[in-house]
C-alpha cells in the first residue's frame, strides 16, 4: 500500500485462531473488516488495513447467539439488562425463552428489542401472563393459556417470536400438565413454530414428556440434576437418544438451578452435547451462578467438551434454530455482518455449578467485541 493510496480495509483482526464452525475454519487467519461487512477472511491481509488488532494467542469466533435467556427487564422480575449480560459479554443476538406473554409481548418488543442493538428475538410462554415472577406458576391457573391470543401474537411478530415455551415444572402447572403440554403443541404446531419445554421437577419421569414431543421442539435443562433428568444411572437413557435421533432438540440453559457438574460430566463423556449451549441468564443468576454465556462455554469444556463443539452450539447451532443464519448470525463470512467476538484464555478460577459443585477452570473472556463493525465497550466478569 502506498502512502497516497486508500486502506483496502478499515480493521483488520491478524493472527487469531479463527473458529467458525458454519464454514469448518479453524485456523490461524486474518479477518477484514470494511463498514459493516466482513470483507474478508485470509492470510497476510493486515498490509492493507487502516487499523490492526493484534489477535495472537486468542480465538476469533463469529458473534455469540444466546439461544435462552430472560431478559424482559423492569417489567419481569427475572430479566437481566440485555445489553449488560450479553452484548458487552460477546453475545450479539439472544432469545429470550419465555418471560412475555401475549399480554405482555407489546411491552416486550417496545421496551427490549427496539430499543437494543442487538438482535433479540423469543420464545413466547404460552400464558398469557409469561413469566412475571418465579414465586408464582403463571399455569396453576390453566386458563391463562389462550390459544388464540399466542397465534395471534406470533403471526403480527415474525420477525420476533420464533416459537413457544412452556415451564413443565409440577409447581408451574400443577396437576395438568398433560393438557396444557397438549395444548401448547396444537397451539405450536398451528404457528408452523418449535415448543421449548422446560423440564426439572416434572410430574412424570422424562421419557413419558418426550414421547409427546415432536421433531424441533426443545427440552430445555438437559443437564439439570433435578428429577426426572436424562440420566439413566451414569448413562444418557435411551428414550433420550431415541428422541435426538427423531430430531427433538435439547438446550443445555444453565440457569439458578438447572446445571449438574455430576450430570453434565458423564453426559459429555458419552457424547451427549446440547444442540443449543446456552446461559438462561436471569435478573437471579447474572452474577451468579451463571455469570453470561462465555462462562457456561467454560463450564461445559471443563468437563470435556470440545472448544470448537462449544463455539458451534453458541453461533451457528442456535442461529439456524432461532431463524436467524439467514441474517449472517452465527457465522464469520465474507460479505456478511460484522458480528466477531474475541475471546481469550484467563486463568483458572473457580466456577460453580447450580447444584452446590464447583470447579476450577480457565474462563473464556472477550478481548473485543464488534457489532455490525462497531465495537462494543466489554464489561469485566462479574465473579471477579
Amino acid at each position: 500500500m502506498t502512502e497516497d493510496s486508500k486502506p483496502a480495509y478499515d480493521r483488520v483482526l491478524r493472527g487469531g485462531t479463527v473458529i467458525d464452525p458454519a464454514s469448518g475454519t479453524n485456523a490461524v487467519r486474518d479477518v477484514a473488516i470494511s463498514g459493516d461487512k466482513i470483507a474478508a477472511v485470509g492470510e497476510g491481509l493486515a498490509a492493507q488495513a487502516a487499523e490492526v488488532v493484534d489477535c495472537t494467542g486468542r480465538w476469533v469466533l463469529p458473534g455469540l447467539v444466546e439461544g435462552h435467556t430472560h431478559i424482559f427487564q423492569y417489567v419481569s422480575a427475572v430479566g437481566a439488562s440485555a445489553d449488560d449480560a450479553h452484548l458487552r459479554r460477546g453475545v450479539v443476538a439472544a432469545a429470550d425463552a419465555g418471560t412475555a406473554g401475549a399480554s405482555t409481548f407489546p411491552a416486550f418488543r417496545k421496551l427490549v428489542v427496539e430499543p437494543s442493538p442487538m438482535r433479540i428475538v423469543n420464545f413466547l410462554n404460552v400464558s398469557v401472563l409469561g413469566l412475571i415472577d418465579f414465586r408464582f406458576g403463571e399455569l396453576m391457573n390453566p386458563d391463562t393459556l389462550v390459544p388464540d391470543d399466542a397465534l395471534a401474537t406470533a403471526a403480527q411478530n415474525p420477525d420476533v417470536v420464533r416459537g413457544f415455551k412452556i415451564r413443565l415444572s409440577e409447581d408451574v402447572v400443577g396437576e395438568n400438565w398433560q393438557m396444557l403440554l397438549k395444548k401448547s403443541l396444537d397451539v405450536a404446531e398451528e404457528a408452523g413454530l418449535p415448543l421449548m419445554v422446560h423440564i426439572g421437577e416434572t410430574s412424570e419421569p422424562l421419557p413419558v414428556v418426550l414421547d409427546h414431543l415432536r421433531p424441533g421442539d426443545i427440552v430445555a435443562h438437559c443437564y439439570t440434576g433435578k428429577e426426572h433428568g436424562i440420566l439413566d444411572g451414569e448413562n444418557v437413557h435411551p428414550a433420550v437418544t431415541a428422541a435426538r435421533e427423531r430430531g427433538v432438540l435439547f438446550d443445555s440453559a444453565h440457569g439458578k438451578s438447572n446445571l449438574s457438574f455430576e450430570v453434565a460430566r458423564p453426559a459429555i463423556a458419552k457424547g451427549f452435547y446440547p444442540d443449543v449451549l446456552s446461559s438462561d441468564t436471569s435478573a437471579r443468576n447474572w452474577r451468579g451462578p451463571v455469570f453470561d454465556l462465555l462462562t457456561s462455554m467454560s463450564k461445559l469444556i471443563a468437563l470435556g467438551m470440545p472448544l470448537t463443539e462449544a463455539v458451534a452450539r453458541a453461533t451457528v447451532r442456535p442461529a439456524r434454530v432461532l431463524g436467524l443464519d439467514g441474517e449472517g448470525y452465527g457465522r464469520l463470512e465474507a460479505g456478511g455482518p460484522a458480528h466477531v467476538t474475541v475471546v481469550e484464555e484467563t486463568e483458572p478460577v473457580v466456577l460453580p455449578d447450580a447444584a452446590g459443585n464447583s470447579i476450577t477452570a480457565p474462563l473464556l473472556s472477550p478481548a473485543l467485541v464488534l457489532h455490525g463493525g462497531a465495537e462494543v465497550e466489554t464489561v469485566p466478569w462479574r465473579g471477579l
